[in-house]
């Protein structure tokens, strides 16, 4: 059984049916210390830029927007779990700004964690909607396939689930630093590689993680 539980939502049409709400929105996930802690305030917290799509491109997306498909996603993961993917996320996105590698412009490349085309994008295209839905398709027309909220914001938990071994999975539970430098190694990234460092700490604070609080 899991350290931490993520609160499972229940949603239909885009309405919350039934979950535990505080002020601020549908609760994301209990703290150690009992604390609730909201989708939106989770992701603003580790992700400060996602609170406006003030001159963005239609492919970005606020915390308030992106929170309800996040909670869906990321349901059943530990705190660290949650954390972990969460930090990825805004790195490879920009914070949620973009949904394709626009540097160097890799055709094919997306969704929020910025997965490889042919690799990841493509696998997780067949899991989702099935081999016929991209055979004879490019690369770039693949991943238009899951660059809808409800796929993209489900890649990171996909990738998580599906191609990192259990002892990574497992590694991620308390949130810890060795956690986190296992979960890059999956990703095949450096940990320490900047800014990195600055989202895997916010998420540790915000939910506590690895003796971490958040700053008022």
């Amino acid at each position: 059984m899991r350290s931490t539980q993520l609160l499972s939502i229940l949603l239909c049409g885009g309405s919350v049916l039934a979950s535990p709400l505080v002020k601020g929105g549908p609760v994301l996930a209990i703290r150690a210390n009992g604390e609730f802690v909201t989708a939106q305030t989770a992701i603003e917290y580790i992700m400060p830029n996602s609170t406006s799509c003030e001159g963005a491109t239609d492919e970005c997306r606020t915390a308030a927007q992106a929170a309800p498909f996040l909670i869906e996603a990321m349901d059943g993961f530990s705190l660290g779990q949650i954390g972990a993917m969460l930090a990825l996320i805004a790195v490879e996105s920009a914070e949620m700004k973009f949904k394709h590698n626009v540097f160097p412009g890799v055709p094919g490349q997306g969704t929020s964690n910025m997965m490889s085309p042919k690799q990841f994008v493509k696998s997780y295209a067949i899991d989702k909607l099935g081999q016929a839905a991209v055979e004879g398709k490019s690369d770039a027309d693949v991943l238009a396939l899951v660059q809808p909220d409800e796929y993209n914001f489900g890649s990171a938990p996909w990738f998580l689930r599906t191609q990192c071994t259990k002892e990574v999975q497992d590694g991620l539970l308390g949130g810890t630093q060795a956690g986190w430098e296992a979960y890059m190694g999956c990703i095949g990234v450096p940990p320490t590689d900047d800014p990195r460092p600055k989202y895997w700490k916010a998420a540790q604070e915000i939910f506590n993680l690895n003796g971490l609080k958040a700053s008022s």
